[in-house]
């Protein structure tokens, strides 16, 4: 199965570019069972697994459209990733508000390096997602630099968690999670070295916001989604900015199933943002970065 991207820019309001799928067709789940439980009191949610075509279903009914990955972290957690083809056959019954971003462990070296390219040559994924803490690894070490080449050269979006998690949250020991390989700062130079790469810091980067300000300011290349926490409360600085220097650099992003896009947009109203910046944000980025004209629709399907 190769997703073939049907969503249509007009006929959708917005793109939300943060979606995660947390259950397959088989009922496995993305992560272990103490992991959901501690996100779910974190977020304080209580369905935590739709499935692709509940996603859908929703997203269909608000007139948007959904980024939507799982994460590989194998070698971190022991335990297998949801499979990405599984995924990309739920975005291609869906493909005019679903598409898919495949994700690979980057621990396993070179396998990653190869899976990287079956995933965007055979499977048609439209982007890539990595979690630096529960994949446990630094993105600025050397180790890593050929998977970003090899993504620079595919030329596809990357995102990248930045900032607190709720992932681990509240266990003992953070459930062996470390939050510093999510500090924004080591994606600056990763930025800086592959420079043909498109790198989305995923969330409001706290307690690194004005790291992750200063990096999507000064890296043509580097982009912030606004996933995983409820717009009112946003970092100062981060919603200052919204109006200015960032306003073409910032994606609308929920954290679904974490955050309901409704509750997302009522708080993101009350922000003191622009009117003219706010479809920037809300979808027109977006359109641009995914490429979702009829010339990026058609580079695409080329990937």
């Amino acid at each position: 199965m190769r997703y073939e991207c049907g969503v249509d820019p007009e006929a959708i309001e917005a793109i939300d570019m943060h979606v995660h799928l947390e259950v397959d067709t088989c009922g496995h789940r993305a992560l272990p069972d103490e992991f959901f439980d501690a996100s779910a009191a974190y977020f304080r949610t209580t369905d935590r697994t739709p499935s692709i075509d509940r996603i859908a279903e929703l997203y269909r009914e608000a007139a948007m459209a959904a980024v939507v990955f799982t994460v590989d972290a194998t070698t971190a957690l022991g335990h297998r990733p949801n499979s990405i083809d599984d995924l990309v056959a739920g975005c291609q019954r869906h493909r005019d508000v679903l598409m898919p971003f495949g994700s690979v462990d980057p621990r396993q070296g070179r396998a990653a390096v190869v899976e990287a390219r079956r995933q965007a040559e055979e499977l048609g994924v439209r982007g890539f997602k990595f979690h630096p803490s529960v994949q446990a690894f630094d993105p600025s070490e050397e180790t890593f630099r050929p998977l970003w080449a090899e993504l620079e050269d595919i030329g596809l979006p990357t995102v990248f968690h930045t900032g607190q998690n709720g992932m681990g949250a509240g266990l003992p020991g953070g459930g062996g999670i470390k939050l510093k390989h999510s500090n924004p700062l080591l994606l600056d130079e990763v930025a800086a070295d592959h420079p043909g790469l498109t790198i989305i810091m995923a969330h409001p980067s706290v307690p690194w916001q004005e790291e992750a300000n200063s990096i999507a300011t000064h890296k043509a290349n580097v982009f912030i989604d606004l996933s995983g926490w409820s717009p009112r409360y946003f970092p100062e600085s981060l919603v200052r900015l919204a109006s200015t220097v960032l306003a073409e650099k910032l994606l609308f992003g929920t954290d679904f199933p974490l955050i309901t896009p409704e509750k997302w947009l009522r708080n993101f109203a009350e922000l003191p943002i622009k009117d003219e910046v706010r479809p920037l944000i809300l979808k027109e980025n977006a359109v641009a970065l995914l490429g979702l004209g009829a010339a990026g629709a058609a580079a695409g399907s080329r990937s």
